[in-house]
């Protein structure tokens, strides 16, 4: 079967597979309900990309430029989800070497985040300068 940019489109439908693809357009393909635990991609163009409903444990992303990302609804699954289990904690993320000047943090749960050896230079909490509180409170 052809699209209509002549690309070949193939249907893996309820089965399993692994699949070596190298120098491949996969341009506009679509990926709904996988299990792709251990999955490598290298040198990739993921842009416009959107993952939605995915457990993404352990993802590590490495040497990637995120340049206008929008991460969003992020964490364990809220009361009123069908997988909302009470006893379950978000296990800790890590940064770094990450460059996130001038990007945005809103309305996240922070608790017990620490922030060690980065530059926060014009960096704000809810206004207020963090130098200047940082200078208030250092002797």
């Amino acid at each position: 079967m052809e699209t209509e940019n002549n690309a070949e489109k193939i249907s893996i439908i309820e089965t399993t597979k692994v699949i070596d693809a190298k120098y491949a357009h996969l341009d506009g393909s679509t990926f709904v309900m996988l299990k792709m635990s251990k999955t490598t991609f290298n040198d990739v163009d993921l842009s416009n990309l959107k993952i939605v409903n995915a457990n993404l444990s352990d993802l590590e992303i490495e040497g990637a430029q995120l340049g206008g990302a929008y991460i969003h609804n992020i964490g364990m699954p809220p009361k009123d989800h069908p997988a909302y289990d009470e006893k379950a904690k978000q296990r800790p993320l890590r940064f770094e070497d990450c460059e996130l000047s001038g990007s945005t943090i809103t309305n996240c749960n922070l608790s017990n985040v620490s922030i060690s050896d980065c530059n926060t230079t014009g960096m704000t909490i809810n206004g207020i300068l963090v130098e200047d509180l940082l200078k208030k409170y250092q002797p």
